[in-house]
């Protein structure tokens, strides 16, 4: 009987201590640190030669290569990440990366280790730039010459800094680990030692999102670090780069669009001097895209010229790249064509710079706009580069550009107001001939609109407003819409011949009528000296750089009194 309660109880004993080391074992799994390593490749998401591209403190999209000890982004995460500037011809000289700055165009060839205004002169000591698969790669160090950036390389990423933003430093306060996620069975990306300072990202309850030194995004245990207050990293320097120094005018311009045909038309210059008043420049439609090497047609005169500068009047000539086209038929002509190859697009500066030159004109205005989307990038290459050659030539550099809204922006205001001379927004087309959409051409918020958008890019002062010396009388029969331009100098007569009431409308600031005449409505929203009179009232108030005017020979004298007061109210 004793050795069967002694059995009994060794077994209970033994069942005991299995239960319990069983337990024991279950908790410690459950409550003990993981101990399991990240895969390194698999969390940063790289293979061979890839690097992620850490972004101030966060990991991003972007991939960049290790090649020969150096890191190289790919121009677009240049473009989208750390700034705009360089323009790529794969092309030119078998290509070409291009950045332009108010002293000229740096240039370097794929694979080389030279780089300068003419392709040569500074040696980077590796390549600048290089293609694979079809993606051009740029060297970070080469990227940090041209924009305020740094990079710091590791071993399967890369931490790029553009920005340097206060952030809150923590120490960690012993020896721990940073984790992939928060917890302690959360793989370990690496060993994190007492002493080290990491950037707080997330503040979490018991886990905290941060970063470390080398740029691992992980999360520590809060319990294992202190809070040290801000810091900020070291910042790099500003890069070397020459700023364009604007040319302007000492008074505001007033400037008078005349539409120029032929070049007898340059005959009618007296009569738009006369009509004037007020106007210090007049640009003539002279230049306009005649073939897709880079040609221009010129129907500018030196008498023309004289007779403005006796007036006391400048001329910046007008380039176009439409009526040529509009007026021969030629619709081969095309502005992307042109301005995408480097050789067509500065054969297209070296005509204007010298037709310019020849002529003794004051300024060239450019004024493109059969501008898609694609063209967007060799259209910003080349204001840059023709800014460098006005500028070197001592010629007015201004850009027409239609009221800037999203679908536009290819038109880049930013890059206009860092090398255009006047930036020149056309205030009106609001709605516009042919459309069969009625409206105003040009109410006042649309004006309002679009001065404000610019000047988000394009410093006041260097601001032109256009205002529309025509209005639209829309005319709908049935589901039919048409209709036809009416001048501010032939407005009167037509109000006066049909009898028309009109009304002033508050919210466009504008006369406005409509009538019926048989089947027809007609509707006009009237450009006169009320409406020119708010609109030079709205561009006082924003102090911008002047006025133009499309057209001259439209005008009233009503309306240019206004526009010569509003011209002496900037002195």
């Amino acid at each position: 009987m004793k050795k069967k309660i002694i059995v009994i109880i060794i077994a209970l004993i033994a069942i005991g201590l299995i239960g319990y080391f069983g337990v024991g074992r279950n908790l410690y799994e459950k409550y003990s640190y993981g101990t399991e390593k990240a895969d390194l490749d698999e969390f940063f998401g790289v293979t061979g030669d890839e690097l992620q591209v850490i972004h101030g403190n966060e990991r991003i999209a972007e991939r960049a290569l290790l090649k020969d000890g150096n890191c190289y982004y790919r121009l677009s995460t240049v473009d989208e990440v750390i700034g705009q500037g360089f323009y790529f011809d794969g092309e030119y000289n078998g290509g070409t990366l291009m950045y332009t700055s108010a002293e000229g165009t740096v240039e370097s060839v794929l694979d080389s280790h030279s780089y300068g205004l003419d392709g040569t002169g500074e040696n980077l000591g590796h390549a600048t730039c290089f293609m694979k698969n079809g993606t051009v790669y740029v060297a970070a160090d080469y990227v940090s010459l041209f924009f305020k950036c740094s990079t710091q390389l590791f071993d399967r990423h890369v931490l790029l800094l553009t920005e340097w933003e206060e952030h809150d430093s923590m120490e960690v306060t012993s020896d721990t680990q940073i984790r992939t996620l928060g917890g302690i069975k959360s793989p370990i990306l690496r060993e994190v030692e007492k002493g080290e300072r990491v950037e707080l990202i997330e503040a979490m309850e018991e886990w905290s999102k941060v970063m470390t030194s080398d740029a691992y995004i992980g999360y520590i245990e809060n319990k294992r670090m202190k809070n040290m207050g801000p810091a900020v990293y070291e910042q790099a320097p500003d890069p070397a780069v020459p700023v364009t120094s604007p040319i302007t005018m000492d008074s505001r311009v007033v400037l008078g669009f005349h539409s120029i045909a032929g070049t007898v038309g340059n005959d009618t210059i007296y009569s738009m001097i006369e009509e004037g008043a007020g106007m210090n420049v007049i640009a003539p439609t002279w230049f306009s895209l005649n073939d897709n090497n880079g040609g221009i047609r010129n129907f500018g005169t030196g008498s023309y010229i004289s007779t403005a500068h006796n007036a006391g009047i400048d001329v910046w000539a007008v380039v176009d790249d439409f009526n040529y086209r509009n007026d021969s038929g030629d619709t081969s002509v095309s502005t992307y064509e042109v301005l995408s190859q480097t050789t067509s697009r500065r054969t297209l500066e070296r005509n204007l710079i010298n037709a310019c030159t020849d002529l003794g004109v004051d300024g060239l205005n450019i004024d493109f706009e059969r501008l898609d989307q694609e063209c967007g990038p060799h259209f910003a290459q080349f204001i840059k580069e023709l800014s460098v050659l006005t500028h070197n030539a001592g010629i007015v550099l201004s850009i027409d550009n239609y009221v800037p809204f999203d679908y536009n922006e290819h038109f880049r205001m930013d890059v206009q107001g860092s090398f255009a001379d006047y930036v020149l927004i056309m205030g009106y087309d609001e709605h516009y001939h042919g459309s069969g959409n009625i409206g105003s051409v040009a109410s006042f918020d649309y004006v309002c609109y679009g001065m404000d958008k610019t000047m988000e890019n394009v410093p006041a002062e260097r601001i032109i407003n256009a205002v529309p010396f025509y209005t639209t009388v829309w005319k709908k029969d049935g589901g039919t819409v048409t209709d036809s331009y009416l001048t501010l100098i032939n407005q009167a007569e037509y109000i006066s011949k049909y009898n028309i009431q009109y009304t002033w409308d508050e919210e466009t600031c504008q006369n406005y009528a409509q009538w019926q005449s048989g089947s027809a409505m007609y509707y006009v929203w009237f450009e006169d000296s009320e409406s020119i009179s708010a609109k030079l009232n709205a561009m006082n108030s924003r102090n911008i750089g002047g006025v133009g005017v499309w057209r001259i020979g439209y005008g009233t004298k009503e309306v240019w009194n206004l526009i010569s007061m509003y011209k002496e109210m900037g002195k």
